[in-house]
């Protein structure tokens, strides 16, 4: 089978490149195994929230400059607003309407209560410009029956702090009372199906219609809007009191929509998704992969002009560790890692972890570095790059969308 681009990996990275790639007439196929990240999504897309040694970051634009030069921006910074632009136009294409911008942080809700800064929020959350934010003064939060990925009473706790008086209740429909019975299917994907059901819906509305008289706001979990997320917008409008949503523990029902969304956009282009599947090796001709293959297609090979790693960190094994180092199991990429296994990490658990920056190596076009050498057509995108913790700079997002529209601008320059 014969692309102009095989990307590997599937997930923010890889789905926003080969948008991209499609849009540009570049026959792309993905190659993905499974989940993503996107399935622990918060519903927002972080660009930039501090730099290292824990300064806050207000503007993302002008913190890039702040940054250590072996991060990844570092090697777009002279469009870095124009590559941001194109990430938000990107997921607005694909039906994703989104809030926010690269020259100033809003702040959300995380499923603590408490409120974190972010660059791009799905447009159903709620927002704010600053960290004393607060959504009323008189709050009912509302929880369904058994549900234990919501926890209302840190969320009344922290809104509580910011001067807010917090109410909470728990409801009970049939048809989702029917999946208690079995604790492992009370997830939050699971309640979102019962809710695209019209009758569970209604009947969920005619409920809170009663329960929120007199409250300024209603605090519900994020679990509406799997199909479509102008159901909150319209259940906010039928109860007259405005909704305001919280993202819940994993699994993400906005992070799964955003995923369906984005994959269906790109296979609306003409791209090749091949979910279920794994890349196992490639093979090189001179400082060129010319084809890879996979566990599907076992001695089919995928051939491209250009390969785009998108396959992520430790997470999704993108990269492996071993007691005797960390490598890339697809092309045995060269890997930035330090050699000491005690250099690996810090035992303080919250303190920012080193393997967190391990990846492969790439020169400053991104390409994959192998044997010391770039290997000319084949990049690398996301959070397989090395020299960022996305953890502690809160950027990976940003990281994974910006540096995949870079490459696809690059492979769209050289078709």
């Amino acid at each position: 089978m014969k692309f102009d681009t095989v990307i590997i990996g599937g997930g923010l990275a890889g789905l926003t490149c080969g948008i991209r790639c499609q849009q540009a007439g570049l026959r792309t196929c993905i190659v993905t195994t499974g989940q993503s990240a996107l399935h622990f999504s918060s519903g927002s897309f972080d660009l930039l929230n501090a730099l290292p040694g824990g300064e806050k970051v207000t503007n993302p634009a002008d913190g890039v400059a702040a940054l250590p030069d072996h991060h990844p921006y570092k090697n777009l910074a002279d469009r870095f607003l124009s590559l941001a632009d194109e990430a938000k136009q990107t997921l607005a294409q694909a039906g994703i309407a989104t809030k926010g911008d690269a020259r100033a942080n809003t702040y959300r809700i995380t499923p603590m209560g408490g409120l974190k800064s972010t660059w791009l929020t799905l447009a159903e959350f709620t927002t704010f410009p600053d960290h004393t934010g607060i959504i009323g003064k008189n709050i009912l939060i509302v929880n369904f029956s058994g549900f234990l990925d919501f926890n209302t009473s840190f969320i009344a706790a922290e809104m509580e702090k910011r001067g807010a008086s917090c109410r909470i209740e728990s409801v009970n429909i049939p048809a989702i009372d029917r999946l208690r019975k079995n604790p492992t299917e009370m997830r939050a994907t699971n309640i979102a199906r019962a809710l695209a059901v019209k009758e569970t819906f209604n009947q969920f509305r005619d409920l809170l219609k009663v329960m929120s008289k007199g409250y300024d706001c209603v605090v519900l979990p994020a679990v509406f809007d799997l199909y479509a997320p102008e159901v909150v917008t319209a259940l906010g409008r039928e109860i007259n009191v405005p909704v305001c949503l919280v993202q819940t523990m994993p699994p993400s029902v906005p992070g799964i929509r955003v995923q369906m969304m984005l994959r269906r956009r790109f296979e609306s282009l003409g791209g090749v998704f091949m979910p279920g599947d794994t890349v196992t090796r490639a093979d090189f001709d001179a400082n060129k992969v010319n084809k890879v293959y996979t566990v599907n297609h076992g001695e089919i090979p995928l051939e491209a002009s250009a390969f785009v790693l998108a396959s992520g960190s430790f997470f999704s094994r993108g990269l492996t560790s071993t007691p005797d180092g960390i490598s890339e199991p697809v092309v045995g990429a060269d890997v930035v890692a330090a050699a000491n296994r005690s250099d690996w990490y810090s035992a303080d658990v919250f303190a920012p972890q080193r393997y967190m920056e391990f990846g492969v190596a790439t020169d400053n076009e991104f390409h994959v570095v192998k044997d010391g050498k770039p290997v000319t057509n084949l990049y690398a995108i996301g959070s397989i790059l090395s020299g960022f913790n996305p953890i502690e700079l809160g950027c990976g997002a940003g990281v994974a969308m910006l540096t995949a529209i870079d490459v696809a601008n690059k492979l769209t320059d050289n078709k």
